[in-house]
Parts: C-alpha cells; sequence; structure tokens
C-alpha cells in the first residue's frame, strides 16, 4: 500500500494578492457579487490548531504532532482583525463569527471581541458577534466571553454517546465535560445557543433521536449538518451521507415537527419547530440541497486570506495590503473588487462535476477556515 502524502502546508499558502483598484468607491453597505449576492457575513479564523482530531475535519493521521501549524508572527493581530472587520461591516456585514481550528485555544480573545463588539453596521446596530466552538474550553470562559461582550455560542457535539463521542474526536475528551460547557454558557446568557451535529452514515447517526430528546425543551437549537466534502483530508465519501430529509423524517416520526421560515436571507438551516411548541431543529444540507443562490458568507482566514467559498480552492491574501501602506480605503476598495467578481456556487454545481473540476488543486481545508 502506498503511503499518503497531502502537501498541507503548500496547499494552505495558496493565494493570488489581492490589489487596489485604480479607481475605489466609498462603501455604501450595499455591496454585491457577480450573482447579485450582498455581502452580510463574515467569518473570521483565529487559530489554525484544535485540540480535536476529528476524522471530519482534522483526522490525526494528517494533523499529528509534527504537523507544521502557522508561526504566532503570520497570524493577524487583534487589531489588524478589527481594522479588516472594519471595512467589511461598512460594505454591509451584519454578523461576525469566530471559528478556527478551536477559537478558544487563541489567548485573550476576549480582547477581539472588545475591540469587535465597539464597531457598529451602516445602520447604526451593534453586530451579532457569535463563535463556534468544540465546548471542551467553554465552561471556564463563558463568563468572560460575555462579559466581553460575546452574544451567542454554537457548540460542536456529535452524539451524547460517550465511546462514539470520544472515538469522533480522537482524543479521548468526554460529552459530559461538552454538556458542562454549554450549561455555563447558558448560565453567562450566550444565548440562543445552537448545538451543531456533523452526521455521518454509519458512525453516529442512530445518536440523531438522542440528540434531538435531549436538546428538546431546552431552548437550545439542534442543528444536523450533512457530512461534507471540505478540502481533501477526510476521506469523503458520498454513501456515508445522510440526507438531511431522512434526518427530518426520523425525528418527525416520534416527536412531530412542522416547517418554519427562515429566520433571516441567506440562512443555511432549514427550520422546522416541534409540532408542541417546545423548541426547534434545523437541518443543513450542503451536498443534497445547495444553498449557493442566497450565499452571503465570507471567510477571513488566521492569517489574513480572504476566502469567498467553504469549498474555495484559493484565498485573496489581504494580509500584505494590512501590513504594508495601504490606507482603509484602500483596502475597503481591494475588499470590493474581489467580493464584485465573486461568483461561486460549488454546491449547486457538486452534482454534474467531478472533485476540483477546473481548478487544479485541492479545496482548502475546513480546520483552516473554519465551517
Amino acid at each position: 500500500m502506498s503511503e499518503r502524502v497531502i502537501p498541507l502546508i503548500d496547499q494552505r499558502l495558496v493565494s493570488v494578492a489581492a490589489r487596489i483598484p485604480s479607481v475605489t468607491t466609498a462603501p455604501t453597505g450595499l455591496l454585491g457579487d457577480a450573482l447579485g449576492r450582498p455581502l452580510r457575513d463574515l467569518r473570521i479564523s483565529v487559530t489554525d490548531r484544535c485540540n480535536f482530531r476529528c476524522s471530519y475535519c482534522m483526522p490525526k493521521d494528517i494533523f499529528d504532532k509534527d504537523y507544521p501549524y502557522l508561526p504566532h508572527s503570520s497570524l493577524l493581530s487583534f487589531e489588524e482583525i478589527t481594522r479588516v472587520a472594519r471595512q467589511f461591516v461598512a460594505h454591509g456585514v451584519q454578523k461576525i463569527r469566530l471559528t478556527g481550528g478551536e477559537p478558544l485555544l487563541r489567548k485573550h480573545l476576549e480582547i477581539l471581541i472588545e475591540q469587535l463588539a465597539a464597531l457598529r453596521t451602516t445602520e447604526g446596530r451593534p453586530l451579532d458577534i457569535t463563535l463556534t466552538t468544540n465546548g471542551s474550553l467553554l465552561a471556564r470562559k463563558a463568563a468572560a466571553l460575555k462579559a466581553a461582550g460575546l452574544q451567542r455560542v454554537t457548540v460542536s457535539l456529535d452524539g451524547l454517546d460517550d465511546t462514539i463521542f470520544r472515538a469522533m474526536n480522537d482524543v479521548d475528551f468526554p460529552v459530559a465535560d461538552v454538556l458542562e460547557g454549554i450549561a455555563a454558557a447558558q448560565a453567562a446568557g450566550l444565548g440562543p445557543i445552537k448545538v451543531n451535529m456533523v452526521v455521518k452514515r454509519g458512525t453516529n447517526d442512530h445518536e440523531i433521536l438522542p440528540m434531538a430528546r435531549h436538546f428538546k425543551g431546552t431552548g437550545i437549537v439542534l442543528r444536523f449538518i450533512e457530512y461534507m466534502d471540505v478540502g481533501a483530508t477526510n476521506g469523503w465519501r458520498m454513501d456515508e451521507v445522510l440526507p438531511s430529509a431522512e434526518v427530518v423524517q426520523r425525528i418527525h416520526s416520534e416527536l412531530p415537527l412542522v416547517q418554519l421560515d427562515a429566520a433571516a436571507p441567506g440562512e443555511t438551516a432549514e427550520r422546522w419547530g416541534y409540532a408542541d411548541g417546545s423548541g426547534e431543529i434545523g437541518v443543513i444540507s450542503s451536498v443534497t440541497q445547495a444553498f449557493c443562490s442566497d450565499c452571503n458568507r465570507a471567510r477571513l482566514s488566521t492569517e489574513g486570506q480572504l476566502y469567498l467559498c467553504l469549498f474555495a480552492s484559493q484565498g485573496h491574501d489581504l494580509r500584505h495590503l494590512i501590513r504594508g501602506s495601504a490606507t482603509d480605503e484602500q483596502l475597503a476598495g481591494a475588499i470590493a473588487a474581489i467580493w464584485q467578481g465573486r461568483s461561486d456556487r460549488y454546491s449547486e454545481l457538486r452534482a454534474s462535476l467531478p472533485p476540483d473540476a477546473g481548478t487544479g488543486a485541492r479545496r482548502v481545508e475546513m480546520s483552516y477556515i473554519g465551517g
């Protein structure tokens, strides 16, 4: 058997230099891409490190003790992140999600949250600031995160069966500690809390109903995510995808559901409420039911690469502008030019295209730009 060699450190750095357009226009908050989609949601990765080794994201055989993580000098500082975030907000961003890796591994993250919480939308409103975490450090940090200005958290939890969960995170981390973190987040007022479960057929799909029963009536929104073909390291196969329609059917057979309207334009999750009014679930169907047509999200990597799609094969390097002599006006102009050229719709094309058709490169890893 030949050894699999995946040069992730090279792939991670594939990018094109962001250019300052010859003519820049002042941001109006109404920036649209090539398909008319507005820019409303910015996801910022604050670290490429994680303390879990989930097989669908950072498998241990690739992300081992010798994996060359980015040096601290390559990471955008909190001041640099805030500066670039301010330009995105001027173009219409209303929501910022901090992600990773595991974002709570970034030291003094509360300082960044305080800086971002001071920003205002073009309408003068506070931003919706949220964070996605595996929950391992949440119990000890929830109160400080709330005090700094964080509003909500989304916790990744792939099952309640401790044996299955320890196997999926591959570092023997117990379910009980994640549940403790969720309880701490509720107590701190970080809500509404969402819990994301990646469903992998044959691995944890038997946990769908136990998870639904556990979180029903708690005020926590449980969301089921189809196992996605993100990056090149997770060994994705279509036969391991459990369609969201089947997830809904399984739950509905025991806990009757009614479909709800979308919470906001560009929302990735299809919403279903319990018929007895005791809460809701969501399903994210990026494989079987693409939502590219109204996708309004941009992603900023921890070293300042701008990605226009979760399935992108290259980024746009903003760091050289941030650390160079570019003015805020020029930085905003570069962001506008990149977004206006965006035509990504990979999920819509997936069924008719072979993997990475026309890109000549593997897609970026989810652990690098966040989910």
